[in-house]
Protein backbone atom coordinates (compact mmCIF):
# COMPACT_ATOMS: atom_id res chain seq x y z
CA UNK A 1 0.00 0.00 0.00
CA UNK A 2 1.14 3.52 -0.74
CA UNK A 3 2.09 5.93 2.06
CA UNK A 4 0.21 8.60 0.11
CA UNK A 5 -3.55 7.95 0.43
CA UNK A 6 -5.54 7.66 -2.78
CA UNK A 7 -8.11 10.40 -3.27
CA UNK A 8 -10.66 10.50 -6.09
CA UNK A 9 -13.29 12.99 -7.23
CA UNK A 10 -16.75 11.51 -6.78
CA UNK A 11 -19.23 13.04 -9.23
CA UNK A 12 -22.14 11.93 -7.05
CA UNK A 13 -20.94 13.99 -4.09
CA UNK A 14 -19.12 16.60 -6.20
CA UNK A 15 -16.00 16.45 -4.06
CA UNK A 16 -12.67 14.70 -3.70
CA UNK A 17 -12.98 11.81 -1.27
CA UNK A 18 -10.50 9.48 0.36
CA UNK A 19 -10.83 6.18 -1.45
CA UNK A 20 -11.53 3.24 0.82
CA UNK A 21 -12.73 -0.01 -0.75
CA UNK A 22 -15.92 -1.64 0.44
CA UNK A 23 -13.97 -4.88 0.92
CA UNK A 24 -10.39 -4.75 2.18
CA UNK A 25 -7.85 -5.28 -0.59
CA UNK A 26 -10.46 -5.62 -3.34
CA UNK A 27 -11.96 -3.12 -5.80
CA UNK A 28 -15.00 -3.73 -7.97
CA UNK A 29 -14.73 -1.50 -11.05
CA UNK A 30 -17.35 -1.16 -13.78
CA UNK A 31 -16.67 0.88 -16.90
CA UNK A 32 -19.24 1.62 -19.58
CA UNK A 33 -18.03 0.03 -22.80
CA UNK A 34 -18.76 0.86 -26.43
CA UNK A 35 -21.94 0.61 -28.44
CA UNK A 36 -20.50 -1.52 -31.22
CA UNK A 37 -22.25 -0.02 -34.25
CA UNK A 38 -19.17 1.86 -35.48
CA UNK A 39 -15.48 2.39 -34.80
CA UNK A 40 -14.37 4.20 -31.66
CA UNK A 41 -12.95 7.67 -32.29
CA UNK A 42 -10.03 9.13 -30.37
CA UNK A 43 -12.39 11.13 -28.14
CA UNK A 44 -14.03 7.89 -27.00
CA UNK A 45 -10.60 6.39 -26.47
CA UNK A 46 -9.55 9.21 -24.16
CA UNK A 47 -12.19 7.95 -21.69
CA UNK A 48 -10.85 4.39 -21.86
CA UNK A 49 -7.31 5.70 -21.30
CA UNK A 50 -8.43 7.58 -18.18
CA UNK A 51 -10.01 4.37 -16.90
CA UNK A 52 -6.77 2.49 -17.58
CA UNK A 53 -4.81 5.14 -15.65
CA UNK A 54 -7.27 4.64 -12.76
CA UNK A 55 -6.93 0.87 -12.85
CA UNK A 56 -3.13 1.00 -12.89
CA UNK A 57 -3.15 3.39 -9.92
CA UNK A 58 -5.50 1.08 -8.00
CA UNK A 59 -3.24 -1.89 -8.73
CA UNK A 60 -0.14 0.08 -7.69
CA UNK A 61 -1.91 0.80 -4.40
CA UNK A 62 -2.06 -2.94 -3.81
CA UNK A 63 -5.69 -3.62 -4.70
CA UNK A 64 -7.00 -6.69 -6.48
CA UNK A 65 -9.17 -5.09 -9.18
CA UNK A 66 -12.15 -6.91 -10.69
CA UNK A 67 -12.77 -4.82 -13.79
CA UNK A 68 -16.02 -5.40 -15.69
CA UNK A 69 -16.75 -3.72 -19.03
CA UNK A 70 -19.97 -4.08 -20.99
CA UNK A 71 -20.46 -4.33 -24.73
CA UNK A 72 -23.69 -2.61 -25.81
CA UNK A 73 -24.90 -4.63 -28.77
CA UNK A 74 -28.63 -3.89 -28.48
CA UNK A 75 -31.01 -1.26 -27.12
CA UNK A 76 -29.07 1.99 -27.59
CA UNK A 77 -31.44 4.22 -29.57
CA UNK A 78 -30.43 7.22 -31.64
CA UNK A 79 -32.46 9.56 -29.41
CA UNK A 80 -32.12 10.09 -25.68
CA UNK A 81 -35.93 10.38 -25.67
CA UNK A 82 -36.12 6.61 -26.29
CA UNK A 83 -37.17 7.11 -29.89
CA UNK A 84 -35.52 6.60 -33.25
CA UNK A 85 -33.66 3.58 -34.53
CA UNK A 86 -31.59 1.15 -32.53
CA UNK A 87 -27.99 2.07 -33.36
CA UNK A 88 -27.12 -1.56 -33.98
CA UNK A 89 -29.97 -2.09 -36.43
CA UNK A 90 -29.05 1.17 -38.16
CA UNK A 91 -25.38 0.18 -38.35
CA UNK A 92 -26.28 -3.21 -39.81
CA UNK A 93 -28.21 -1.53 -42.62
CA UNK A 94 -25.33 0.86 -43.28
CA UNK A 95 -22.77 -1.92 -43.46
CA UNK A 96 -24.94 -4.46 -45.27
CA UNK A 97 -24.41 -7.17 -42.68
CA UNK A 98 -26.52 -8.67 -39.93
CA UNK A 99 -26.50 -7.05 -36.48
CA UNK A 100 -24.72 -9.98 -34.82
CA UNK A 101 -21.82 -9.92 -37.29
CA UNK A 102 -21.70 -6.13 -37.01
CA UNK A 103 -21.32 -6.41 -33.24
CA UNK A 104 -18.49 -8.93 -33.59
CA UNK A 105 -16.72 -6.81 -36.21
CA UNK A 106 -16.74 -3.59 -34.20
CA UNK A 107 -16.05 -5.31 -30.88
CA UNK A 108 -12.87 -6.79 -32.35
CA UNK A 109 -11.90 -3.39 -33.80
CA UNK A 110 -12.41 -1.77 -30.38
CA UNK A 111 -10.35 -4.43 -28.62
CA UNK A 112 -7.59 -3.93 -31.18
CA UNK A 113 -7.54 -0.22 -30.35
CA UNK A 114 -7.27 -0.97 -26.62
CA UNK A 115 -4.33 -3.30 -27.25
CA UNK A 116 -2.56 -0.69 -29.40
CA UNK A 117 -2.96 1.88 -26.60
CA UNK A 118 -1.61 -0.52 -23.97
CA UNK A 119 -4.94 -0.44 -22.14
CA UNK A 120 -5.24 -3.42 -19.82
CA UNK A 121 -8.14 -5.68 -20.87
CA UNK A 122 -11.00 -5.91 -18.36
CA UNK A 123 -11.23 -8.91 -16.09
CA UNK A 124 -14.59 -9.63 -17.70
CA UNK A 125 -16.33 -8.55 -20.91
CA UNK A 126 -20.12 -8.81 -20.79
CA UNK A 127 -22.45 -8.37 -23.76
CA UNK A 128 -25.97 -7.04 -23.37
CA UNK A 129 -27.36 -9.75 -25.65
CA UNK A 130 -25.89 -12.45 -23.39
CA UNK A 131 -27.81 -11.11 -20.39
CA UNK A 132 -31.39 -10.70 -21.58
CA UNK A 133 -32.84 -12.90 -18.75
CA UNK A 134 -31.06 -10.78 -16.12
CA UNK A 135 -32.45 -7.59 -17.65
CA UNK A 136 -35.99 -8.98 -17.83
CA UNK A 137 -35.75 -10.05 -14.18
CA UNK A 138 -34.57 -6.57 -13.19
CA UNK A 139 -37.51 -4.93 -14.99
CA UNK A 140 -39.93 -7.41 -13.42
CA UNK A 141 -38.60 -6.51 -9.97
CA UNK A 142 -39.14 -2.81 -10.69
CA UNK A 143 -42.66 -3.62 -11.83
CA UNK A 144 -43.39 -5.52 -8.62
CA UNK A 145 -42.18 -2.55 -6.59
CA UNK A 146 -44.43 -0.13 -8.49
CA UNK A 147 -41.83 1.84 -10.43
CA UNK A 148 -42.99 1.04 -13.97
CA UNK A 149 -45.85 1.75 -16.33
CA UNK A 150 -46.66 0.47 -19.80
CA UNK A 151 -47.36 2.47 -22.96
CA UNK A 152 -48.05 1.50 -26.53
CA UNK A 153 -44.33 1.24 -27.29
CA UNK A 154 -42.80 -0.15 -24.13
CA UNK A 155 -42.36 -0.42 -20.37
CA UNK A 156 -41.09 2.79 -18.76
CA UNK A 157 -39.51 3.74 -15.45
CA UNK A 158 -41.58 6.27 -13.47
CA UNK A 159 -38.85 8.71 -12.43
CA UNK A 160 -41.30 10.88 -10.47
CA UNK A 161 -41.58 8.16 -7.83
CA UNK A 162 -37.99 8.77 -6.71
CA UNK A 163 -37.58 11.89 -4.57
CA UNK A 164 -33.88 12.23 -5.38
CA UNK A 165 -34.00 11.37 -9.10
CA UNK A 166 -31.33 13.30 -10.99
CA UNK A 167 -29.03 13.92 -8.02
CA UNK A 168 -25.92 12.79 -9.92
CA UNK A 169 -26.45 15.44 -12.61
CA UNK A 170 -28.08 17.98 -10.24
CA UNK A 171 -31.09 18.10 -12.57
CA UNK A 172 -33.64 20.88 -12.12
CA UNK A 173 -36.66 18.59 -11.92
CA UNK A 174 -39.08 21.38 -11.00
CA UNK A 175 -37.95 23.37 -14.02
CA UNK A 176 -38.38 20.31 -16.23
CA UNK A 177 -41.83 19.74 -14.74
CA UNK A 178 -42.94 23.28 -15.54
CA UNK A 179 -41.78 22.98 -19.12
CA UNK A 180 -42.98 19.42 -19.67
CA UNK A 181 -45.42 18.47 -22.42
CA UNK A 182 -47.27 15.18 -22.04
CA UNK A 183 -47.42 13.00 -25.14
CA UNK A 184 -50.50 10.75 -24.84
CA UNK A 185 -49.66 7.08 -25.26
CA UNK A 186 -45.95 7.64 -24.60
CA UNK A 187 -43.87 8.35 -21.50
CA UNK A 188 -45.53 10.46 -18.81
CA UNK A 189 -42.64 12.74 -17.93
CA UNK A 190 -39.57 13.99 -19.75
CA UNK A 191 -37.13 12.13 -17.46
CA UNK A 192 -38.94 8.78 -17.62
CA UNK A 193 -37.03 6.20 -19.63
CA UNK A 194 -37.57 2.91 -21.39
CA UNK A 195 -36.83 -0.35 -19.62
CA UNK A 196 -38.22 -2.58 -22.37
CA UNK A 197 -39.22 -1.51 -25.89
CA UNK A 198 -41.79 -3.36 -27.97
CA UNK A 199 -40.94 -4.36 -31.52
CA UNK A 200 -43.17 -2.40 -33.88
CA UNK A 201 -45.20 -4.67 -36.18
CA UNK A 202 -43.75 -2.99 -39.27
CA UNK A 203 -40.15 -3.42 -38.09
CA UNK A 204 -37.94 -6.23 -39.30
CA UNK A 205 -35.73 -6.40 -36.20
CA UNK A 206 -32.82 -8.81 -36.01
CA UNK A 207 -32.47 -8.58 -32.23
CA UNK A 208 -35.67 -9.18 -30.24
CA UNK A 209 -36.84 -11.48 -27.45
CA UNK A 210 -40.02 -12.59 -25.74
CA UNK A 211 -40.80 -11.01 -22.38
CA UNK A 212 -43.73 -10.87 -19.91
CA UNK A 213 -44.77 -7.58 -21.56
CA UNK A 214 -44.41 -8.52 -25.20
CA UNK A 215 -41.76 -9.22 -27.82
CA UNK A 216 -39.09 -6.58 -27.99
CA UNK A 217 -35.69 -5.57 -26.65
CA UNK A 218 -34.20 -3.96 -23.52
CA UNK A 219 -33.54 -0.27 -23.03
CA UNK A 220 -29.95 0.93 -22.94
CA UNK A 221 -29.73 1.78 -19.23
CA UNK A 222 -31.06 -1.48 -17.80
CA UNK A 223 -28.16 -3.54 -19.16
CA UNK A 224 -25.54 -1.84 -17.00
CA UNK A 225 -27.54 -2.10 -13.79
CA UNK A 226 -28.33 -5.76 -14.41
CA UNK A 227 -24.83 -6.84 -15.46
CA UNK A 228 -22.88 -4.82 -12.89
CA UNK A 229 -25.10 -6.21 -10.12
CA UNK A 230 -24.59 -9.75 -11.39
CA UNK A 231 -20.80 -9.55 -11.44
CA UNK A 232 -19.97 -6.94 -8.78
CA UNK A 233 -22.98 -6.89 -6.44
CA UNK A 234 -25.72 -4.40 -5.64
CA UNK A 235 -23.16 -1.86 -4.36
CA UNK A 236 -19.60 -1.88 -5.66
CA UNK A 237 -16.65 0.48 -5.47
CA UNK A 238 -16.29 2.51 -8.69
CA UNK A 239 -18.37 3.14 -11.81
CA UNK A 240 -16.76 5.09 -14.68
CA UNK A 241 -17.74 6.60 -18.01
CA UNK A 242 -17.59 9.75 -20.10
CA UNK A 243 -19.01 13.07 -18.95
CA UNK A 244 -21.87 12.65 -21.43
CA UNK A 245 -23.15 9.76 -19.29
CA UNK A 246 -23.81 11.97 -16.27
CA UNK A 247 -27.22 13.55 -17.11
CA UNK A 248 -28.96 10.53 -18.64
CA UNK A 249 -27.31 7.11 -18.74
CA UNK A 250 -25.69 7.10 -15.31
CA UNK A 251 -28.55 9.07 -13.76
CA UNK A 252 -30.93 6.37 -14.96
CA UNK A 253 -28.69 3.52 -13.87
CA UNK A 254 -28.70 4.97 -10.36
CA UNK A 255 -32.48 5.52 -10.39
CA UNK A 256 -33.43 1.99 -11.36
CA UNK A 257 -30.90 0.49 -8.95
CA UNK A 258 -32.12 2.66 -6.08
CA UNK A 259 -35.68 1.55 -6.82
CA UNK A 260 -34.78 -2.15 -7.10
CA UNK A 261 -31.84 -2.68 -4.76
CA UNK A 262 -31.85 0.37 -2.48
CA UNK A 263 -28.31 1.49 -3.40
CA UNK A 264 -26.75 4.11 -5.65
CA UNK A 265 -25.01 1.25 -7.47
CA UNK A 266 -21.44 2.48 -6.93
CA UNK A 267 -19.69 4.09 -3.98
CA UNK A 268 -17.68 6.33 -6.34
CA UNK A 269 -18.74 7.72 -9.72
CA UNK A 270 -15.87 8.94 -11.92
CA UNK A 271 -16.18 10.63 -15.31
CA UNK A 272 -13.64 11.49 -17.99
CA UNK A 273 -14.09 14.72 -19.90
CA UNK A 274 -14.24 15.32 -23.63
CA UNK A 275 -11.56 15.80 -26.23
CA UNK A 276 -12.33 18.97 -28.17
CA UNK A 277 -11.75 18.46 -31.89
CA UNK A 278 -11.59 20.85 -34.80
CA UNK A 279 -14.31 19.47 -37.08
CA UNK A 280 -12.51 20.57 -40.24
CA UNK A 281 -9.38 18.68 -39.31
CA UNK A 282 -11.42 15.63 -38.37
CA UNK A 283 -13.17 15.48 -41.71
CA UNK A 284 -9.90 16.05 -43.54
CA UNK A 285 -8.47 12.91 -41.96
CA UNK A 286 -11.31 10.43 -42.02
CA UNK A 287 -14.54 11.82 -43.37
CA UNK A 288 -16.42 12.06 -40.10
CA UNK A 289 -14.17 11.46 -37.10
CA UNK A 290 -10.61 10.66 -36.16
CA UNK A 291 -9.86 7.03 -35.48
CA UNK A 292 -6.67 5.71 -33.94
CA UNK A 293 -5.69 4.47 -37.40
CA UNK A 294 -6.03 8.06 -38.67
CA UNK A 295 -3.05 9.02 -36.51
CA UNK A 296 -0.88 6.42 -38.25
CA UNK A 297 -1.41 8.32 -41.49
CA UNK A 298 0.48 11.16 -39.78
CA UNK A 299 3.22 8.81 -38.54
CA UNK A 300 1.94 9.06 -34.96
CA UNK A 301 1.83 5.89 -32.90
CA UNK A 302 -0.95 4.95 -30.45
CA UNK A 303 1.43 5.31 -27.50
CA UNK A 304 2.07 8.92 -28.51
CA UNK A 305 -1.66 9.48 -28.14
CA UNK A 306 -1.52 7.73 -24.76
CA UNK A 307 1.23 10.14 -23.66
CA UNK A 308 -0.72 13.08 -25.08
CA UNK A 309 -3.76 12.18 -22.94
CA UNK A 310 -1.58 12.17 -19.82
CA UNK A 311 -0.70 15.83 -20.36
CA UNK A 312 -4.18 17.02 -19.29
CA UNK A 313 -6.15 16.06 -16.19
CA UNK A 314 -8.99 13.64 -16.88
CA UNK A 315 -11.52 16.10 -15.41
CA UNK A 316 -10.63 18.87 -17.86
CA UNK A 317 -11.68 19.12 -21.46
CA UNK A 318 -8.67 18.70 -23.70
CA UNK A 319 -8.08 20.52 -26.95
CA UNK A 320 -6.78 18.39 -29.80
CA UNK A 321 -4.40 19.77 -32.39
CA UNK A 322 -1.82 18.17 -34.62
CA UNK A 323 0.76 20.57 -33.20
CA UNK A 324 0.19 19.41 -29.61
CA UNK A 325 0.20 15.79 -30.71
CA UNK A 326 3.52 16.33 -32.49
CA UNK A 327 4.89 17.91 -29.31
CA UNK A 328 3.92 14.76 -27.40
CA UNK A 329 5.60 12.68 -30.08
CA UNK A 330 8.81 14.66 -29.64
CA UNK A 331 8.64 14.37 -25.85
CA UNK A 332 8.02 10.63 -25.89
CA UNK A 333 10.79 10.12 -28.44
CA UNK A 334 13.22 11.95 -26.12
CA UNK A 335 12.09 9.86 -23.17
CA UNK A 336 12.62 6.63 -25.09
CA UNK A 337 16.03 7.74 -26.33
CA UNK A 338 17.17 8.86 -22.87
CA UNK A 339 16.18 5.55 -21.26
CA UNK A 340 17.90 3.61 -24.03
CA UNK A 341 21.08 5.69 -23.75
CA UNK A 342 21.25 5.15 -19.97
CA UNK A 343 22.23 1.52 -20.54
CA UNK A 344 21.91 -0.99 -17.71
CA UNK A 345 19.48 -0.42 -14.85
CA UNK A 346 20.69 0.44 -11.37
CA UNK A 347 18.63 1.00 -8.23
CA UNK A 348 15.13 2.46 -8.02
CA UNK A 349 15.11 5.89 -6.35
CA UNK A 350 12.37 5.65 -3.67
CA UNK A 351 12.01 9.42 -3.23
CA UNK A 352 11.21 9.85 -6.92
CA UNK A 353 8.71 7.00 -6.87
CA UNK A 354 7.06 8.51 -3.79
CA UNK A 355 6.85 11.94 -5.46
CA UNK A 356 5.30 10.40 -8.57
CA UNK A 357 2.87 8.31 -6.54
CA UNK A 358 1.79 11.36 -4.54
CA UNK A 359 0.65 13.01 -7.77
CA UNK A 360 -1.22 10.06 -9.30
CA UNK A 361 -2.87 9.34 -5.94
CA UNK A 362 -4.13 12.93 -5.92
CA UNK A 363 -7.14 12.25 -8.15
CA UNK A 364 -5.00 10.80 -10.96
CA UNK A 365 -2.96 13.93 -11.58
CA UNK A 366 -0.86 12.54 -14.41
CA UNK A 367 0.21 15.95 -15.77
CA UNK A 368 2.04 16.67 -12.52
CA UNK A 369 3.31 13.10 -12.42
CA UNK A 370 4.88 13.65 -15.85
CA UNK A 371 6.63 16.70 -14.40
CA UNK A 372 8.21 14.36 -11.85
CA UNK A 373 9.36 12.13 -14.73
CA UNK A 374 11.08 15.00 -16.50
CA UNK A 375 12.71 16.18 -13.27
CA UNK A 376 14.16 12.67 -13.01
CA UNK A 377 15.44 12.82 -16.59
CA UNK A 378 17.22 16.12 -15.89
CA UNK A 379 18.51 15.11 -12.46
CA UNK A 380 22.12 14.40 -11.51
CA UNK A 381 21.34 10.83 -10.41
CA UNK A 382 23.36 8.08 -12.07
CA UNK A 383 22.14 6.87 -15.45
CA UNK A 384 21.51 3.38 -14.12
CA UNK A 385 19.41 4.61 -11.21
CA UNK A 386 17.43 6.92 -13.48
CA UNK A 387 16.70 4.05 -15.83
CA UNK A 388 15.60 1.68 -13.05
CA UNK A 389 13.34 4.35 -11.60
CA UNK A 390 11.80 5.27 -14.94
CA UNK A 391 11.06 1.62 -15.70
CA UNK A 392 9.33 1.37 -12.32
CA UNK A 393 7.22 4.45 -13.10
CA UNK A 394 6.24 2.86 -16.40
CA UNK A 395 4.05 0.46 -14.41
CA UNK A 396 1.74 3.46 -14.10
CA UNK A 397 2.55 5.10 -17.44
CA UNK A 398 2.18 2.03 -19.67
CA UNK A 399 4.47 3.43 -22.38
CA UNK A 400 6.62 0.31 -22.93
CA UNK A 401 9.77 2.31 -22.21
CA UNK A 402 11.88 -0.77 -21.51
CA UNK A 403 10.93 -2.38 -24.81
CA UNK A 404 11.92 0.55 -27.01
CA UNK A 405 15.06 0.53 -29.13
CA UNK A 406 15.98 2.96 -31.90
CA UNK A 407 15.36 1.83 -35.41
CA UNK A 408 18.45 1.41 -37.53
CA UNK A 409 19.10 4.92 -38.70
CA UNK A 410 19.11 5.16 -42.46
CA UNK A 411 18.69 8.78 -43.42
CA UNK A 412 17.26 9.23 -46.92
CA UNK A 413 18.97 11.77 -49.15
CA UNK A 414 15.80 13.88 -49.14
CA UNK A 415 15.88 14.15 -45.33
CA UNK A 416 19.63 14.88 -45.28
CA UNK A 417 19.08 17.69 -47.80
CA UNK A 418 16.31 19.18 -45.64
CA UNK A 419 18.61 19.08 -42.59
CA UNK A 420 21.27 20.99 -44.52
CA UNK A 421 18.69 23.51 -45.72
CA UNK A 422 17.41 23.97 -42.18
CA UNK A 423 20.93 24.59 -40.87
CA UNK A 424 21.41 27.25 -43.51
CA UNK A 425 18.10 28.89 -42.58
CA UNK A 426 19.19 28.97 -38.94
CA UNK A 427 22.53 30.58 -39.90
CA UNK A 428 20.57 33.18 -41.87
CA UNK A 429 18.37 33.69 -38.77
CA UNK A 430 15.33 32.78 -40.82
CA UNK A 431 13.75 30.83 -38.00
CA UNK A 432 10.30 30.72 -39.59
CA UNK A 433 11.77 28.89 -42.57
CA UNK A 434 13.74 26.61 -40.23
CA UNK A 435 10.53 25.67 -38.42
CA UNK A 436 8.79 24.89 -41.70
CA UNK A 437 11.65 22.66 -42.75
CA UNK A 438 11.55 20.89 -39.38
CA UNK A 439 7.89 20.11 -40.08
CA UNK A 440 8.83 18.63 -43.46
CA UNK A 441 11.47 16.46 -41.79
CA UNK A 442 8.98 15.21 -39.19
CA UNK A 443 6.41 14.50 -41.90
CA UNK A 444 8.97 12.09 -43.37
CA UNK A 445 9.22 10.28 -40.01
CA UNK A 446 12.39 11.84 -38.57
CA UNK A 447 13.20 14.31 -35.83
CA UNK A 448 16.06 16.79 -35.73
CA UNK A 449 17.57 18.10 -32.50
CA UNK A 450 20.11 20.91 -32.31
CA UNK A 451 23.18 19.99 -30.25
CA UNK A 452 26.63 21.49 -29.72
CA UNK A 453 28.00 18.89 -32.12
CA UNK A 454 25.46 19.82 -34.79
CA UNK A 455 22.01 18.54 -35.76
CA UNK A 456 21.09 15.11 -34.40
CA UNK A 457 18.68 13.08 -36.55
CA UNK A 458 16.49 10.32 -35.12
CA UNK A 459 13.52 8.24 -36.16
CA UNK A 460 10.28 9.48 -34.60
CA UNK A 461 8.56 7.24 -32.05
CA UNK A 462 6.27 4.81 -33.83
Amino acid sequence: MSAQPLQLFDTYERRIRLFEPLKAGFVGLYTCGPTVYNYAHIGNLRTYLFEDFLRRVLMANGYDVQHVMNITDVGHLTSDADSGDDKMELGAKRMGMNAWDLATFYTEAFQKDLTALNILPPSLWCKATDHIPEQIAFVADLETKGFTYQTADGVYFDSQKLSDYGHLARLDIEGLRQGARVDPGARRFVTDFALWKFSAPEDQRQMEWDSPWGRGFPGWHIECSAMSAKYLGDLFDIHCGGEDHIPIHHTNEIAQTEASRGTRLANFWLHGYFLQLDQAKMSKSSGDFLRLESLAEHRISPLVYRYFCMTAHYRTQMAFSWESLKASQTALNRLYQAAFDWGESGKVLPDVVAAFEAQVNDDLNFPRALAVVWELVKSKASDGDKKATLLKLDDWLGLDIGQWAPAELVVPASVAALVVARQQARKDRDFAAADLIRGEIEALGFSVEDTREGPKIAVLAS
